[in-house]
């Protein structure tokens, strides 16, 4: 498996996913996933952010209405359900190891740090631990790398070909030359 290719980030891309985290993003290597409309879904994040701190979170969920689904099914106890199938299920067990060495595949090649090696998100590759995460790399990474992430998008009521943005493609705007 290999990084799935990111856009460059501009300066309106920026703009929307600091306005979909209510604070400046920071870190933002790529566009991971888009909605339908083209704003971002989610960013790929350096695995140190510019102030040093390591963030091991690679794929990070910013859509408002996705990042509310995720948390309504948590707190749904999805979580226990998909353990139950982690648990019970030897193939989903492993192509979710195989999920969680995909994702440090991807964000080692945006640099080593030393203080998440092994880590990767979401409670990989061992256990379920935020929805958000997962629901992440499996919109990132497509269909069929992230077992967990991908039933965790079946069980959701929001979907990335469904827009339900503030400003739909306020993202795609032409605004300037690319963020740096």
């Amino acid at each position: 498996m290999t990084t799935p290719p990111f856009d460059t980030v501009s300066t309106a891309e920026i703009r929307v996913v600091s306005a979909q985290l209510g604070r400046e993003a920071r870190g933002v290597v790529g566009i991971a996933a888009r909605c339908a409309c083209g704003n971002p879904t989610v960013v790929a994040t350096s695995p140190r952010l510019p102030q040093g701190t390591p963030f091991p979170t690679f794929y990070y969920l910013t859509h408002p209405a996705a990042t509310a689904e995720m948390s309504r099914l948590e707190a749904g106890q999805v979580m226990v359900e998909l353990t139950g199938i982690l648990d019970g299920d030897d193939e989903v067990r492993a192509a979710y190891g195989r999920a969680h060495e995909a994702y440090l595949a991807d964000r080692a090649r945006f640099g080593d740090v030393p203080e998440v090696a092994g880590i990767s998100a979401g409670g990989m590759p061992t256990r379920i631990k935020c929805l958000h995460a997962l629901a992440g790399h499996a919109l990132a990474a497509g269909p069929g790398v992230n077992p967990i992430g991908d039933l965790t998008l079946e069980r959701s009521r929001w979907s990335p070909e469904r827009c339900e943005c503030d400003d739909p493609g306020a993202a795609l705007r032409d605004d300037g030359p690319p963020a740096t």
